[in-house]
This record gives structure tokens, C-alpha cells and sequence, in this order.
């Protein structure tokens, strides 16, 4: 998954330009777009999602498409490379993660709401399939969102082991994103990921992952984004703190840069 940003937007119009010549009217955005990235280590709530390898640089490729309807409503779809789902006890074969999304965003007084579903796909790796349900609200530079799990399994807990537990599960992420001049955009994030009593008594403990960096406007929909990400524990919640004999956490602080196109 990804985290969703703040733009902050100054529009200049010149009055004496206005009288001497007829408006000209913008394009209307297109409904739909695509994007495609390439990022040095993909996290996914402050934990690599590729945990074949302990070293910081472990690249991956991604990409989605979006349909934003008139009325508010939305849909799409977005893809990663990832490498972790043969850790599972079935020893699944999987490389890929399928996002699929829809939701409804809408004004509540000052807010930006934004409500919705995500399914989290893994072909040939069912046992880490997730479903969650979103309710998010935005004030300017700041956001707040929570995800509630309603599948059976949060990504393999509650199908793979502690049969039915991973239902429940709740995520917040509280997240604040502020342009601080012309094409540059400060961003930090807080998570809170929280477990059922069941899982906890099972050594998997509630944690907190963080974000902090930046992008910057390449122009022509390009953009290059850097951040400082990881979690509390040193163990995950699922694997163990290593998958070789380093001794590293898949969990650590990493600097993980992003190159985005967005058409």
C-alpha cells in the first residue's frame, strides 16, 4: 500500500490581463490516470515487503491506474513487486501484490473525507489475501485515516496460523504533508497498527511505524521522493527480526528514494 499525500496549490490571476483579453478556460483534468514508479525498497507499514535479503537496497517496481468519477466516486488499481509470502507455513509461490480499491470522497463542513475498501491480492498465495475498510479525513496539511480488517487473514495471520484472529485488526496513520516552497513538499507519518488481544498473547506485539522526507516536481509528471522509514519493534509481526544470519530487523530505518511518472 501506499500513503496518500497533501497538495498544496497557489493560483496567481492578474487583474489587468483580465480586461484586456477573454478568459481562457483550463482543460478539465482527466478521470482517469496512471502511474508508474520505481522505489530502492518497498515498505509497507514500516516493514520490507521484500524479505529475501536484509540489505537496504532491494528494488521494486510498481504501478496502478485510477478512475475518478464526477459525482465522487472512485476506483482503481495499483501493483508491486514483493517477496515475502513464502515465509507463510504453506511456503506459498507469490511475487506480486494486486491492490484493488474503490471508495467515495466528499466534503463534511472544512473536511475532506474520503471512505472506502481495499483488497490486498497475492496470486497463488491466498492465505495472505486481506480486506480492509478505510475512513479517512483531511484539514489542509494534515490527514488522518483508519483501516479496519474484515477478511478472515491480515496478511496470513488469522489463515496461515491463529485460525480466524487477523479480522479486527486496525490501522491508523496520521499524516501531515506541506509544500514549503515552489515544487518541494515536506511529509512525515505516524502508523499505529493494533491486534487482537489473541495475537498479542501469541508474542506478536502492537507497534508504530514512521515517515519522514520529502518530493520534489520534476515537472511533466515526474517526481522524485525521499524518506527515512521503518517501525519500533526489531521483530516483525510475522517473520522473525531476520530472514539470514545478519542479525538485521526487515523492520530497520531505512532511506528509501521513489521515481514516479503520472500520466
Amino acid at each position: 500500500m501506499k500513503l496518500i499525500p497533501v497538495a498544496a496549490v497557489l493560483v496567481l490571476s492578474g487583474s489587468a490581463f483580465a480586461q484586456t483579453a477573454p478568459a481562457v478556460a483550463e482543460p478539465a483534468a482527466s478521470p482517469l490516470s496512471f502511474n508508474i514508479s520505481l522505489v530502492s525498497n518497498y515498505k509497507f507499514r514500516g516493514q520490507d515487503q521484500d524479505q529475501s535479503k536484509t540489505r537496504a537496497l532491494k528494488p521494486a517496481l510498481q504501478g496502478g491506474v485510477d478512475y475518478a468519477f464526477e459525482n465522487g466516486f472512485y476506483v482503481g488499481n495499483w501493483n508491486s513487486t514483493v517477496n515475502w509470502a513464502k515465509y507463510l507455513p504453506s511456503k506459498p509461490s507469490n511475487s506480486v501484490e494486486i491492490d484493488l480499491y474503490g471508495g467515495y470522497k466528499f466534503k463534511a463542513g472544512a473536511l475532506d473525507m474520503d471512505v472506502g475498501a481495499l483488497t490486498y491480492y497475492y496470486p497463488g498465495a491466498s492465505g495472505a489475501n486481506t480486506t480492509e475498510l478505510y475512513l479517512g479525513a483531511a484539514y489542509g496539511p494534515v490527514s488522518a485515516k483508519y483501516s479496519h480488517t474484515v477478511s478472515k487473514g491480515y496478511f496470513g495471520i488469522g489463515k496461515e496460523f491463529l485460525d480466524g484472529q487477523g479480522r479486527g485488526t486496525g490501522y491508523l496513520n496520521l499524516a501531515f504533508a506541506q509544500e514549503v516552497m515552489p515544487k518541494l513538499t515536506l511529509k512525515a507519518s505516524l502508523g499505529f497498527t493494533s491486534f487482537k488481544s489473541a495475537v498479542r498473547s501469541a508474542g506478536l506485539p502492537n507497534y508504530m511505524d514512521y515517515s519522514v522526507g520529502g518530493s520534489y516536481d520534476l515537472g511533466s509528471g515526474l517526481a522524485l521522493s525521499g524518506a527515512v522509514v521503518g517501525a519500533d519493534k526489531k521483530s516483525s509481526y510475522l517473520f522473525p527480526a531476520a530472514v539470514d544470519s545478519s542479525g538485521k530487523s526487515i523492520n530497520k530505518s531505512t532511506l528509501v528514494v521513489m521515481l514516479t511518472k503520472t500520466l
